[in-house]
């Protein structure tokens, strides 16, 4: 029975994401600047989901509970971080690169601490998968296939913000990390 705990582990992550995403939010539409990287990270995420439990399903390396626990401290640092973020932002979070015309420069909350905590959450929650799942090959996905598609669409939305609040952003970005928090 312990053999399938994370694979229970993995598919209540993802269905607990799933009704995250779903939640009815208040929010103000606005011009999409670009989504291309939003298809990419739904698919490379899909993918890394799908990995981490077909790598512990066919290499069974077995329950590691040092590197399970490891996982759900990340996916609850995640959930928690993503949703103080989406508080943040309010009814300017969305999905899409997209600026509205009355779009307000938000800096509280984790944004004190990174500019970009959703897409960290992002990578705490893919990592947690494959440590849940003790799937050493499908963590190697983040860095090799995540990292590179995030990092496209970080450059795309930093254009975004430096077009609408100039210097202001700009200074932003000299005092404060884009994805990984300077906390310590």
């Amino acid at each position: 029975m312990l053999f399938w705990l994370p694979i229970a582990s993995n598919l209540l992550i993802y269905a607990l994401r799933v009704v995250e995403l779903k939640t009815p939010r208040a929010f103000t539409a606005g011009e999409v600047r670009e989504n291309l990287t939003l298809r990419l990270i739904v698919a490379v995420s899909g993918l890394i989901f799908l990995s981490s439990m077909a790598e512990y399903l066919f290499v069974r390396p077995g329950l590691n509970w040092v590197l399970f626990g490891l996982g759900w401290a990340c996916v609850i640092t995640s959930f928690a971080v993503r949703r103080r973020a989406i508080a943040a932002l309010g009814r300017f979070w969305s999905l899409q690169v997209e600026i509205r015309s009355e779009h307000e420069f938000v800096r509280n909350g984790p944004f004190r601490f990174m500019r970009h905590p959703a897409y960290f959450s992002m990578v705490l929650e893919l990592v947690a998968l494959a440590l849940i799942c003790n799937a050493r090959f499908t963590l190697l996905l983040v860095p090799l296939l995540f990292l590179p598609v995030l990092l496209k669409r970080l450059r795309i939305e930093e254009m975004a913000l430096t077009d609408k609040f100039g210097d202001a952003y700009r200074e932003y970005q000299r005092s404060t990390p884009a994805l990984f928090p300077r906390v310590w």
